[in-house]
């Protein structure tokens, strides 16, 4: 491709509205355009890349055993009903009516279609394992969609969906998978690290995320020190303690202490002298229409991820006012477990504490020297709060370390959770009708693209990995009216051509400097600069982008000499 003739708009300034790296340079680097928020065209050269992943994806889900497909993105409502999910999955799901006044949504994902082809298509056994997936355009109407294409409302997605007949044969999908994934991202570049995470508004039993490691991610990751251990923040787990009896048995004399408009840890700390680590905070939620207390210590924080899954409700919200007045008898600020009308959870940090602060269920009063068993009862310990850095490995007992990441890619173990509400059946060896058994696992196809910039970038801009980038080399005459250096550029361009190598020639009537900033900005893996100087000794010079290193080569080896380095970067990934 010549650069006169590309569609390619880049620019110097950082764009305001741009907050992380990766947006600002896809922007810069004429990748992408805004039309709408959340909303972006790609541009040319984003598309190559997005090509290019897309490519690597296809070929790795094939050679697990996947069959592609490609289904509606306009979801008829009746699917999504039989699902339970048409109410369930909220304002993210763009709904639509058509000129019949018939509900449609546009589809954020497609677990409805897939299980309704499958189960009017497969009766027996004898047609299973099945495994399916896509590569299509999603849209979630995101309530702030933010950091370019990284959470956007229309995206390119892969998502793949299998079916199984048995649990030993959802593990081996899943497992494939797994593995699938790891090719992919190997494949692409990336440095990632696979993570136990939550399945949320897809359900299922069991999920891991892709979470590729960037300083600038959206999402915690918790890991291990020690052993192989990792999970997002809203699954990372902690253990029960051992060796610690639930209740201490040192009781001091209960004590109501007034505390006029006293509300938070930092004030109460503060007016009763006390560490956060010495308070219970006393959470009011509401999960499934019903109050439940929730205890905590005041130094952690509740995860509400976890305490939605551990009371196994569909919904899940902090109290109003109102409702805290009917529970504790008091306004906000001032709840705790003596006397509330409400079952009472607790998190294992809780295990052992006595003579801590608690509210007094009235107004500008709290009480010291609160004790369990003796004040009030718990119905249950649970792992209830956030993970924070320097807790105990769930697995191995050793030191736990937080970093940032983004997320990349999901896989699911549904189980039979579409199968049975919408009954996908099929009949086993004995003719007993059974569910089929599901798992759904899915790519972001642009966010893998950006996670690669905010992982490989410099402050010049892109550094492309070689398997993803958009070209694999850019051939750069000094001077484009330098009839020799013209030439010279022509032809290694129109070699490179014929041997397939994928190049793109700076062909405009700029000064260098101007050429390498921009080839420098879309990160294009080699450089070939052609000037009088090297060519004079019958060489140009092959700088790499990712190390910065410059080599002088023969024009008689250079198309060898590119050919290999091509091949090795490809082969490494």
């Amino acid at each position: 491709m010549r650069y006169s003739e590309m569609f390619l708009p880049t620019t110097k300034e950082i764009p305001s509205d741009a907050e992380i790296v990766s947006h600002q340079l896809m922007l810069r680097a004429g990748m992408i355009r805004k039309l709408a928020g959340g909303i972006y065209t790609y541009l040319p050269l984003g598309y190559r890349v997005i090509k290019k992943v897309e490519n690597i994806v296809r070929e790795e889900m094939n050679r697990a055993g996947a069959q592609e497909l490609f289904m509606p993105a306009v979801q008829p409502a009746e699917l999504w009903m039989e699902s339970g999910r048409w109410n369930m999955y909220g304002k993210e799901l763009l709904r639509v009516k058509d000129r019949h006044n018939r509900d449609y949504c546009i589809g954020p994902t497609h677990e409805e279609v897939i299980t309704a082809l499958v189960r009017d298509e497969i009766q027996t056994y004898r047609q299973l394992p099945m495994n399916l997936y896509q590569i299509q355009t999603k849209f979630r109407d995101e309530i702030r969609p933010r950091f370019g294409v990284m959470r956007s409302r229309e995206f390119g997605m892969k998502d793949a969906y299998s079916f199984d007949a048995d649990e030993a044969g959802a593990e081996k999908s899943y497992r494939k998978m797994f593995d699938a994934y790891i090719r992919i991202f190997r494949r692409c570049g990336l440095h990632f690290r696979p993570v136990e995470a939550d399945s949320g508004n897809i359900g299922g039993s069991f999920s891991h995320e892709f979470m590729v490691t960037a300083e600038s991610g959206e999402d915690a990751m918790v890991h291990c020190t020690s052993c192989d251990y990792a999970a997002n923040l809203e699954k990372a787990e902690v253990s029960r303690p051992e060796g610690k009896a639930d209740q201490a048995v040192d009781f001091s004399p209960i004590e109501e202490v007034h505390t006029p408009d006293i509300r938070t840890i930092e004030e109460v700390c503060a007016f009763l002298d006390v560490k956060p680590g010495d308070i219970v905070k006393t959470m009011i939620f509401v999960g499934d229409g019903k109050p439940v207390a929730v205890l905590v210590r005041g130094d952690e924080d509740v995860n509400e991820t976890k305490l939605r899954n551990y009371l196994g409700c569909d919904s899940l919200e902090l109290a109003m006012d109102d409702t805290i007045l009917e529970v504790t008898g008091s306004p906000r600020g001032f709840a705790g477990p003596i006397g509330i009308k409400s079952v009472i959870i607790a998190d294992y940090s809780l295990i052992g504490m006595g003579n801590f602060v608690v509210g007094a269920n009235r107004e500008n009063y709290h009480i010291k020297n609160c004790n369990i068993g003796r004040d009030f009862e718990i119905r249950n310990y649970a792992d209830l709060r956030i993970v924070k850095e320097g807790d105990l490995c769930p697995r191995c007992g050793k030191e736990l370390k937080i970093a940032r990441g983004i997320e990349v890619g999901h896989v699911f173990k549904l189980g039979m959770k579409y199968s049975k509400s919408m009954n996908a059946t099929f009949l086993d060896s004995d003719g007993k009708e059974k569910y089929m058994i599901m798992g759904c696992y899915g790519i972001g196809i642009g966010r893998t693209a950006a996670a690669c910039i905010e992982q490989s970038r410099d402050g010049d801009g892109i550094i492309w990995p070689m398997p993803i980038a958009p070209f694999q080399v850019i051939i750069t005459p000094v001077n484009i009216n330098d009839e020799n250096l013209a030439r010279v550029a022509e032809e290694l361009y129109k070699g490179f051509v014929e041997e397939g190598v994928e190049v793109i020639l700076d062909d405009r009537n700029e000064r260098a400097g101007v050429k390498f900033k921009d080839a420098d900005l879309i990160g294009i893996p080699i450089r070939i600069t052609v000037g009088a100087k090297s060519l004079a000794e019958g060489k140009v010079e092959v700088r790499s982008r990712k190390s910065g290193e410059v080599e002088k080569v023969s024009l008689e080896t250079v198309r060898d000499f590119i050919t290999k380095t091509i091949m090795e970067q490809l082969s490494i990934s």
